[in-house]
């Protein structure tokens, strides 16, 4: 009876944990049915071996479809056999960084054993059940045709249970769609390095690339996990929308106006760098393939395309960036500041290397408030609001920031991140409060440092994790544009955008990858396509 249950359960298993309740598990499995047949049909050699063979195989589409659930539930889609490995390790690491290293050792050996365990045991069973059916074959015949007949009966007349067919065929079609995806990816793959060769401004001259921004300081900001649901879910949006409001009041005192509007990102819940790539390169960057493709590629990233007008130096600070980055390359930086080049001696929190008001702090006296012969174009990726969103760094003077060992207090006070994993409507709270902090600091470093020339562009790269987002959420992202210089908003007065910090509701929606052309285009770049 048990080998039985867990063979079936391993083979009715869905792949998402939206509904996942009894009704998911109380089917029949077509597979059931006619592995059953054929067992029926095979002598005991060639019977044994099929039932390892199936045993091994079920476990393995067992495994597949737990990564498909939780893929489905931190990055909105499924795991992808041929792309999605290397984010296992990525994981442990987020894992250590927010629940710490024998934690995560405990958890990995945890997770390796019940794998192993789970391909013995669905093995066992299937000889288990195999050798039953052998033994008893008048009766599992007449019971295999009378499944047989309720599976085609219930089928065919779409019977239900709590909205769930009770006719199954889960695991074979979830072998056919992840067959599927391997086809597609590899198919895309070759399809994609061809569209990434055609670029609209690839063969423009440097002299004729934004000219209408010669002379500004121009600061690209990507907020982590900034997403739609910061600013319209029940939960967060009162906190974050006062936020927006008493920020966009404050630039205004000092002589700043703002436009916002939403981009539909190419990532969800995590892999941020799709959703950096696919902004400056104007490409769909959708997984990891595209992103390799890309990077090895010469096309202009908007970054580059600064660098390449000889008008601009280029820098970047990458707090979250922990090791080699060759990207550095492609996106033209003429030099990047990681996480061990800032000088940070305060604790990190969870993942985040250093909160966002210092590493605004230390980009001001490194980069923008040194003085320097052409204008800076920079990119900064902002990390306090990264998941699990504990504890969340608090605003300290800044003049009191010094090497950031004033956090330690506060990281030590701070919520620990096991209590908000594990509680969705905290993890919602919390995930609030921390783009409050993000946006906070990046304003207030802009109010106080900024001056006329000072342009700043920031933007979410991806919605935060279903759990918090909601499962049916967009993978749309607030974007921002501020300036003193109202010549610099006029350039766009025609995108549509709202006044202020918050975009409306109904404000335009673009893809992510039409930004590029879009900024470029409306600051009198011309085009000068590159086909491939």
């Amino acid at each position: 009876m048990l080998a039985a249950l867990l063979v079936v359960a391993a083979l009715v298993l869905p792949n998402t944990v939206v509904g996942l309740g009894p009704a998911k598990f109380a089917r029949i499995p077509a597979e059931a049915v006619i592995g059953a047949a054929v067992m029926l049909a095979l002598p005991r050699r060639p019977r044994v071996v099929l039932a390892v063979v199936s045993g091994v195989a079920l476990a393995a589409m067992t495994v597949v479809n737990l990564l498909d659930m939780g893929f489905n539930q931190y990055l909105g889609r499924g795991f992808n056999l041929v792309l999605d490995w290397s984010l296992l390790g990525d994981a442990q690491s987020y894992l250590e960084d927010s629940l710490g290293r024998t934690e995560t050792l405990a958890a990995t050996a945890g997770v390796i054993t019940a794998v192993l365990l789970l391909f013995v045991l669905l093995a066992l069973s299937m000889v288990r059940l195999s050798n039953l059916l052998a033994r008893h074959t008048g009766t599992a015949t007449r019971g295999t045709l009378i499944a047989g007949v309720v599976w085609i009966t219930c089928s065919s007349l779409g019977l239900q249970i709590s909205g769930v067919p009770i006719a199954s065929d889960r695991t074979a079609t979830a072998l056919k769609i992840q067959a599927r995806r391997v086809s597609d990816t590899l198919r895309d793959e070759a399809e994609f390095r061809k569209v990434a060769k055609v670029d609209a401004f690839g063969n423009t001259p440097g002299s004729q690339l934004m000219p209408d921004l010669r002379g500004k300081d121009m600061i690209f900001t990507f907020i982590e996990s900034y997403g739609r649901s910061a600013i319209e879910d029940p939960i967060m949006a009162p906190g974050v929308d006062s936020t927006l409001d008493t920020r966009t009041k404050a630039l205004a005192e000092a002589g700043y106006h703002a436009k916002s509007g939403w981009l539909t990102s190419a990532t969800y819940g995590g892999s941020s760098w799709l959703g950096h790539s696919t902004t400056m390169s104007g490409l769909w960057i959708n997984n990891q393939q595209r992103y390799r493709t890309v990077m090895a590629s010469d096309h202009l990233s908007l970054t580059k395309a600064f660098k390449k007008t000889g008008a601009w130096d280029t820098v970047g600070v990458m707090p979250g960036v922990q090791k080699g980055w060759p990207e550095q390359s492609f996106y033209g930086l003429d030099k990047v500041y990681n996480a061990f080049e800032l000088g940070y001696k305060g604790p990190k929190f969870s993942w985040s290397t250093m909160p966002d008001q210092y590493a605004l702090e230390q980009f001001q006296q490194r980069v923008h408030g040194k003085k320097h012969d052409k204008p800076m174009m920079s990119e900064i990726i902002l990390t306090s609001s990264h998941q699990p969103w504990a504890p969340i760094p608090k605003a300290v003077g800044w003049d009191q920031l010094g090497d950031g060992s004033i956090f330690k207090g506060i990281q030590a006070a701070g919520n620990k991140p096991a209590d908000v994993i594990a509680d969705t409507t905290k993890s919602r709270q919390e995930y609030g409060k921390s783009i409050q902090y993000s946006v906070t600091a990046l304003t207030e470093w802009l109010e106080r440092y900024g001056n006329d020339d000072t342009v700043l562009v920031f933007l979410g790269d991806h919605q935060p994790i279903a759990r918090v987002s909601g499962n049916h959420a967009s993978r749309d992202v607030p974007i921002s544009i501020v300036a003193k210089d109202p010549k610099v908003l006029d350039k766009i007065g025609g995108w549509g955008w709202t006044d202020g910090l918050r975009p409306a509701h109904n404000a335009p929606v673009w893809k992510m990858s039409s930004f590029r052309d879009r900024f470029l285009t409306a600051y009198g770049s011309t085009p000068h396509p590159k086909k491939g």
